[in-house]
């Protein structure tokens, strides 16, 4: 018998409720606006990621070859961009809870769209109203989220909405969506379709959601200013030199949803012959790489800082992309997919610095010049894709967005400060 030695049983007793502890009083000190976000995000990623293993090979199964469907990216993209200048003027001056009700509704119309279309044509509609419709309401969420979390919360605070919508319903969507592709009659136009009625009825959920919970709350005096759109969006560059060149960052670090999503399951589909179990599986390790390390990592961001994380997963990422080209075996596509889960554990840290760069009263209009940007930047590489995968081969789109990464990206996130101990938002 040991005398006055805890047992190791009842010791991880005692750290799992430390650790509920902690969460607990972590959640209760924010705000309700905070976790109305939280509570829509993760209902709106389940759906979304319970359709999106399959929506490139549906868009193809409608008729639509590889440049064919960067355009459809990239048209969508195109148009998001320009409008994202405009919806965070609107943010700033009218409040978040409008301009997001109206993003929400774009999802609506875009999956409506999705579930009728006859064609490969008709998805550049529907994919027009799913980019317009989630920046914007990313936008919003980003305002209020950015704007309700203090800074030593903010990676977490981010990292836990993160780890709940991408990781825990993240990983239910996919699973879901295998199985009722299998039960419509597999992966096939047919089989497919009915998925997105079910993320159409879900959506209209959040929206209701939105409409009753969230407050209608602005941050600063623009709205009681004339309005002057170019020189209100012009008066966010006065914060600082770094303004500049973290836009550069932020879009080129969003290359993989132009470059790597859009086309990772149609690769996985035609070229590696992997079937709806094993593409919902690969999103499904996605999204178990957020929940099992989100959290964790968002703490360290806030402990140790946001750059040395991210140096972490982009090259994670990378060694995403390089197994789901060699992978001779479906269990190393579903290992790509886990590692390419990082990509969106960096999601968090990238958001942390953006708004802490700027006061509280330019949050919609930053937010928005960096959408602009990188959907415009998204856009073109969207399309480049397209024509690499036709022209070229498939395996160098994977390549290019790593070269892309280790050329521009890393040498000037190395140039940028850290700003997790900034005790002034003002660069």
């Amino acid at each position: 018998m040991h005398i006055g030695c805890a047992s190791p049983k009842k010791g991880y007793r005692v750290q799992v409720i430390r650790v509920l502890s902690k969460g607990s009083r972590f959640l209760r000190r924010q705000k309700h606006d905070w976790k109305v976000t939280v509570a829509r995000s993760s209902l709106s990623k389940f759906f979304y990621q319970m359709v999106f293993p399959y929506q490139s090979v549906y868009t193809v199964a409608l008729g639509a070859s590889g440049t064919q469907l960067g355009i459809v990216n990239s048209v969508g993209m195109g148009i998001a961009g320009p409008l994202s200048l405009l919806s965070g003027w609107l943010i700033d001056r009218i409040g978040a809870k409008t301009i997001y009700l109206i993003g929400i509704s774009l999802l609506v119309i875009s999956y409506l769209t999705y579930g009728i279309a006859q064609n490969w044509v008709i998805i550049i509609i529907a994919m027009i109203a799913y980019q317009v419709g989630d920046a914007t309401s990313i936008h919003s969420c980003s305002t209020i989220c950015g704007n309700s979390l203090a800074n030593e919360d903010r990676a977490t605070g981010m990292a836990f909405c993160e780890t709940l919508a991408a990781g825990l319903l993240g990983m239910a969507g996919p699973m879901l969506g295998a199985v009722l592709v299998t039960s419509f009659g597999g992966v096939s136009v047919s089989g497919i379709r009915p998925l997105f009625f079910i993320s159409l009825a879900g959506t209209i959920v959040t929206f209701l959601l939105v409409l009753t919970q969230l407050s209608n709350h602005r941050w600063g005096e623009l709205h009681e200013s004339k309005p002057r759109f170019i020189d209100d969006l012009s008066q966010v560059f006065k914060q600082g030199r770094n303004l500049k060149r973290w836009i550069v960052i932020n879009s080129m670090a969003s290359l993989p949803f132009g470059m790597v999503l859009p086309f990772s399951q149609v690769f996985a589909y035609e070229v590696k012959g992997a079937d709806q179990y094993i593409l919902g599986a690969m999103i499904t390790g996605m999204a178990l790489t957020s929940l099992v390390l989100g959290i964790p990592m968002g703490r360290l961001a806030d402990k140790v800082g946001r750059k040395k994380v991210l140096y972490l997963t982009i090259i994670l990422v990378w060694a995403s992309n390089l197994l789901l080209i060699w992978a001779p075996a479906p269990g190393f596509l579903v290992m790509a997919g886990i590692l390419q889960g990082f990509f969106f554990i960096g999601g968090p840290c990238r958001g942390a610095i953006s708004v802490e760069l700027v006061p509280a009263e330019q949050m919609g209009r930053w937010l928005g010049i960096l959408r602009f940007f990188r959907m415009i930047l998204t856009a073109g590489v969207a399309f480049l894709a397209g024509a690499i995968w036709d022209k070229i081969g498939p395996q160098y789109v994977f390549l290019t967005a790593i070269s892309l990464d280790l050329f521009i990206t890393i040498p000037l996130l190395i140039g940028m400060p850290e700003t997790r101990w900034r005790t002034t938002t003002n660069s």
